[in-house]
């Protein structure tokens, strides 16, 4: 779906939205209760401060509403346009957004089936931790691959019957949290530009050839202070970040039930099915076809 489509759809909702307000000071939006979302409810699971949702999408369009708690909205299957009073985002198989409390959003789903798995946080979670997520202002879509990565491992979690969930749970969302609030720093303090030209190249290239000479020229930089500084902001080398954003390709492009590993190797640049499962597992702690089971298992 075209930039221009997504910008003319909350260009229409922010407006309405607008209206709205303008009209009548006493409307009232809605207003999500902990694990409420707009579909089919596969599984809730309670935790100390904690719920986790996995949902089918089964509504077209959900009009202006907010939730109670701060939450991550991790898409799984299918795809979803999640619009609030600044942008527009347009999700597939992999896209992962965080909402602070009470941000205001829509939602617009095609025709098609779409799957959610939701992370919600109480306030009293991130007091009790003395965090906060003051410094996560509105509605973010994530890319960071480590954040992602992370994330498919809580949900992998909930699929497996073991006493120690809750805690693994617990570590693991700390962990994303501390990255999130490290990245919102980041923006803060204003990184280099070419750490942010750096990171969009390989988003959009990483299944390509990619040398640290090619890098060097595009950003002037000489390739040794490149590879030096390079681990110093995306925290592993260059080799290390490109395996990282084939492997969560390919974890988005599993969700596709039609596509073979084979298939999947090949458009996520790995030579091979042999190559992805080795790097696949090196960063996962399981193969693909594992992985597949449990996305699916009921």
């Amino acid at each position: 779906m075209s930039r221009f489509f997504c910008f003319i759809i909350n260009y229409i909702y922010r407006f309405d939205f607008l209206r709205e307000n303008r009209q009548s000071s006493n409307i009232i939006m809605k207003h999500s209760k902990k694990g409420e979302f707009y579909g089919q409810t596969n599984k809730t699971i309670l935790l100390d401060g904690i719920t986790l949702t996995d949902t089918v999408y089964t509504h077209p369009k959900v009009d202006w509403h907010y939730h109670e708690h701060a939450y991550f909205t991790f898409i799984l299957q299918g795809n979803v346009i999640e619009g609030n009073k600044k942008e527009v985002y347009n999700c597939g198989p992999g896209s992962l957004l965080f909402h602070n409390w009470q941000e205001a959003h829509y939602n617009i789903k095609p025709e098609g089936f779409t799957r959610g798995f939701h992370l919600e946080i109480e306030k009293q979670w991130f007091d009790d931790l003395t965090m906060t997520s003051n410094n996560l202002q509105g509605s973010t879509s994530v890319l960071n691959p480590d954040i992602k990565l992370l994330m498919y491992k809580i949900f992998r979690a909930t699929k497996i019957d073991d006493i120690h969930s809750d805690l693994s749970t617990q570590t693991l969302l700390i962990e994303i949290l501390s990255k999130l609030n490290g990245d919102a720093q980041s923006i803060l303090h204003k990184n280099p530009k070419w750490v942010l030209m750096i990171d969009e190249i390989l988003h959009d290239q990483f299944t390509e050839t990619i040398t640290l000479d090619y890098l060097s020229k595009i950003v002037n930089i000489h390739p040794i202070h490149l590879s030096r500084d390079f681990s110093k902001y995306f925290h592993c080398n260059l080799g290390e970040y490109i395996r990282k954003l084939k492997v969560e390709k390919a974890l988005s492009l599993i969700s596709l039930p039609n596509k073979s590993l084979t298939e999947i190797a090949y458009e996520c640049g790995f030579f091979d099915q042999s190559h992805l499962t080795r790097s696949f597992r090196e960063i996962n702690g399981l193969n693909p076809s594992e992985h597949k089971k449990l996305l699916f298992k009921k």
